[in-house]
C-alpha cells in the first residue's frame, strides 16, 4: 500500500463573501482509513468536500488527491463521491443509470451486481423519478462505487433511510473498506461515525477542532454516565456536571464515577440498579463543541 497520502489537505482556507467557511484546515488521510467527520450544521464539513473532490476551489492552501489535483478530471478517476443531494434522471430507469455512470470507468461494476449489493435489484427497470427518498439515497452510494474507486467521499450517506436501510449501507461501507477503500464521510448520525469509523474529525466554525482515533475522541471528554433508580435527589451529590432524570430513572454524568459512587454510599440515599460507563460520541462531540464556542466569546 503506497504512504502516500489518499487525501492530503494543507492549510485550506475558503470564504464565501464574509462568512469563513473553512478556516487554515490541515488534514491527511492514509489509503485504506474510514474518518468521520463531525460538526453542527454550518461547519464547513460539506465545504471540505467538495474541495476535495475538485468542485469548488480554496482561496488558501492546496489539497491532493492521490498526489495529483482534484480540480484534473484524470486525477478523479479513482475517486467515488455521494453528495447530501443527488440529481437522478427522472425519466430514466435504475438500471440505466448505473450503467450510465458505470461506462465513464474502465472497469467498472457489473450492473447486476451493484444492484444486488445495495438491495436494488427488484428496482432495475423502475424509473428514478419513481423511488422514494431511501431508494434514491442507496442508488446515489451504490454509483459512488460503481467506478471502483479508490477513494469514496459519502456526505451524509444515509440521511432520509429508515434503521434497516441505514444498516444495509453500513454493511456495504465496511465491505468496501474491508477491501482497502479510503472512506471519508460526513454525518449527522452521531452512531453512525461511532460505528463505521476509525479516525474521528470535529469540526467547528471551519476549524479541526478535534482529530483523534475514536477511542482517543472518547477519553478527551472524561465523563462517565452513571445510570440508578432511587426516588431521591442524587443529582446534588459532590462532583455532578450533568444530570437527567425520569420520575425515579436518573442519569448523573461526572468526571470521577469512583468519587461520586462513594458520595452516593455515604450519603445514605436509597438507590438501585447502579451502572457506570464511559461517554458515548455524542457526549463527546457537545463537549468539544461547547468549549470550542466558549472560548471563541472568551
Amino acid at each position: 500500500m503506497s504512504t502516500r497520502p489518499a487525501v492530503s489537505v494543507v492549510g485550506v482556507t475558503r470564504r464565501f463573501g464574509d462568512v469563513v467557511a473553512l478556516d487554515d484546515v490541515s488534514l491527511d488521510i492514509a489509503p485504506g482509513e474510514l474518518v468521520g467527520i463531525l460538526g453542527p450544521n454550518g461547519a464547513g464539513k460539506s465545504t471540505l468536500l467538495s474541495i476535495v473532490c475538485g468542485q469548488r476551489k480554496p482561496d488558501s492552501g492546496t489539497v491532493r488527491l492521490e498526489g495529483g489535483d482534484p480540480r484534473v478530471a484524470a486525477t478523479r478517476r479513482g475517486l467515488g463521491l455521494t453528495p447530501q443531494e443527488t440529481g437522478l434522471p427522472p425519466t430514466l430507469k435504475v438500471g440505466e443509470v448505473v450503467d450510465f455512470v458505470g461506462r465513464h470507468y474502465p472497469d467498472p461494476v457489473p450492473v447486476a451486481e451493484l444492484l444486488g449489493e445495495f438491495g436494488l435489484a427488484d428496482l432495475a427497470d423502475r424509473q428514478t423519478g419513481g423511488l422514494s427518498g431511501g431508494q434514491k439515497r442507496r442508488l446515489a452510494v451504490a454509483l459512488a462505487l460503481a467506478g471502483r474507486p479508490r477513494v469514496i467521499l459519502l456526505d451524509e450517506p444515509t440521511t432520509g433511510l429508515d434503521v434497516g436501510g441505514r444498516h444495509a449501507l453500513w454493511d456495504a461501507i465496511r465491505r468496501y473498506h474491508a477491501a482497502g477503500g479510503t472512506v471519508l464521510l460526513t454525518s449527522h448520525y452521531l452512531e453512525e461515525v461511532q460505528a463505521l469509523a476509525e479516525r474521528v474529525v470535529v469540526v467547528d466554525r471551519g476549524r479541526v477542532v478535534a482529530d483523534d482515533t475514536m477511542a482517543g475522541i472518547l477519553s478527551q471528554v472524561g465523563l462517565r454516565r452513571v445510570t440508578l433508580t432511587s426516588p431521591h435527589d442524587v443529582a446534588a451529590l459532590p462532583g455532578v456536571t450533568r444530570a437527567e432524570r425520569a420520575g425515579d430513572a436518573h442519569e448523573v454524568f461526572t468526571p470521577d464515577a469512583d468519587a461520586y459512587v462513594r458520595a452516593l454510599v455515604r450519603s445514605g440515599l436509597e438507590f438501585t440498579g447502579i451502572e457506570v460507563r464511559g461517554a458515548t460520541l455524542e457526549e463527546a462531540f457537545g463537549q468539544m463543541v461547547d468549549a470550542q464556542t466558549t472560548e471563541v466569546a472568551s
